[in-house]
């Protein structure tokens, strides 16, 4: 049974609510085609938090939208946490503005996205990139949402 920690850490209303995070996280898992028994938290955070972690993190001296921490446990601990994702929700708010997208499709698409990461998928180079954005493109599909890239 998947479960999820919602925590709001962000002043910017409104956010999704847990029903909506748990929906979007499970389509992941299942589109992953992953066991679904998994714990992760979604940290939902403004831009100050976002731009200090990705500093710490990635080096990289700004806010983003989504960052995922996958669980690097050791084999003999058997326990199903998959890691956390933190969000910005004031740079989903405006990336959805800017590309002309409704911001509920957006936020499922950076809780997909992430999740994917957290599973391994990752979009370092053209291949990797081309699988896991057809997979978040089939993943999001699936829930009725439009296609998250514009070249699709």
């Amino acid at each position: 049974m998947t479960q999820i920690d919602i925590q709001n850490a962000s002043t910017c209303e409104p956010i999704p609510s847990e029903d909506a995070f748990k929906h979007w996280v499970i389509a992941a898992l299942e589109g992953a085609d992953t066991d679904l028994d998994k714990e992760l938290t979604v940290r939902i955070v403004d831009e100050e938090e976002s731009q200090s972690l990705n500093l710490q993190y990635r080096g990289k001296d700004k806010p983003t939208n989504v960052l995922s921490f996958p669980c690097d446990l050791p084999p003999e601990v058997d326990i199903p946490l998959l890691g956390d994702l933190v969000i910005c929700a004031q740079i989903v708010q405006r990336e959805a503005d800017e590309q002309n997208k409704q911001v509920t499709s957006h936020w499922a698409h950076m809780v997909v996205h992430g999740t994917l990461h957290l599973l391994g998928f990752d979009h370092i180079d053209d291949s990797e990139a081309e699988q896991m954005e057809s997979l978040e493109t089939n993943i999001i599909t699936a829930m009725g949402f439009p296609a998250p890239y514009e070249d699709q």
